[in-house]
């Protein structure tokens, strides 16, 4: 980058030295001796070329002068001066003059620009440094972005799961009450069927003789909860007078009262029987 920067500002001041030196011996060439004119040319560059030496010392150095850059910058506008007085006066190719008359501040604007970069000039390990670090931000920012796209990814399959799985659980307890629903009323069509107790009772031989066995069905719905009773507490009455205090009781009233209306006045009236014995003798009577 050195040479890219310094050689063409090395090349333009020497063309505009030699331009400068040419065109004050012809210009000046006619009025003064030649001689003359080759000292004038000569301390134009001259001094043009000591301000920017002693400009590029001091830049070397980390320094700057503000004179010495006025100075410099006045020996190239003097140059061009002098290119551009001698285009206007000369009698052919003026324009040719002209075109080339801005070659002194060029070389002094290129010589500003290689001290510019002097001035901003890294290392190669400098460089090397920053290039890594640049790398590595670069790996660390596409790291990050691959994290957050997989997070997502990840997120999304995970809701996927647990919508699914929620819509089996929603299913499946539907399906459950469903099952459930028809259960229960089948078991309830069975339980409020007349014959019931009777189909049940055909199909089971006696437990004891005289005594049907009870078969109970469950319930949906709430019940309520009946109070103990005393097991036998009165004397044991006979089948008979069973059968005859049961139909008594059941009949009593039009229409006939049910099993549980006349097993509850049965009791309130004092007497006593098992449940399997009252049971049986309402199905004998009924």
């Amino acid at each position: 980058m050195n040479a890219k920067t310094v050689l063409p500002a090395v090349a333009m001041t020497a063309v505009s030295m030699v331009l400068t030196l040419a065109v004050v011996v012809m210009w000046l060439g006619t009025a003064v001796p030649w001689p003359v004119a080759l000292v004038v040319g000569l301390g134009i560059d001259g001094g043009w070329l000591a301000t920017l030496a002693y400009e590029r010392r001091l830049a070397a150095q980390g320094d700057h002068n503000t004179a010495v850059t006025a100075v410099g910058w006045s020996f190239g506008l003097l140059a061009t001066g002098v290119l551009v007085a001698h285009a206007l006066t000369a009698e052919h190719s003026a324009g040719a003059w002209l075109a080339v008359a801005w070659l002194p501040i060029a070389a002094k604007a290129l010589w500003l620009v290689h001290g510019l970069w002097e001035r901003t000039a890294l290392t190669p390990v400098a460089l090397d440094a920053i290039r890594g670090i640049q790398q590595e931000a670069r790996d660390e920012a596409a790291v990050a972005r691959a994290r957050l796209r997989a997070d997502a990814a990840t997120e999304e399959t995970r809701l996927t799961a647990v919508t699914q799985a929620g819509a089996r659980v929603a299913r499946v307890q539907a399906k459950t009450a469903q099952t459930l629903a028809r259960a229960w009323s089948t078991l309830e069509t069975a339980r409020a069927g007349e014959d019931t107790g009777r189909a049940l009772t055909s199909v089971t031989t006696r437990v004891t003789p005289g005594v049907t066995p009870r078969w109970e069905l469950p319930v949906w719905g709430p019940t309520e909860p009946v109070a103990a009773l005393p097991w036998e507490a009165g004397p044991a009455l006979t089948d008979e007078a069973l059968d005859v205090l049961v139909d008594e009781i059941r009949t009593s009233e039009t229409p006939a009262l049910s099993y549980r209306e006349m097993a509850t006045r049965f009791r309130a009236a004092g007497h006593s029987a098992s449940e399997v014995r009252l049971r049986a003798a309402w199905k004998r009577v009924a």
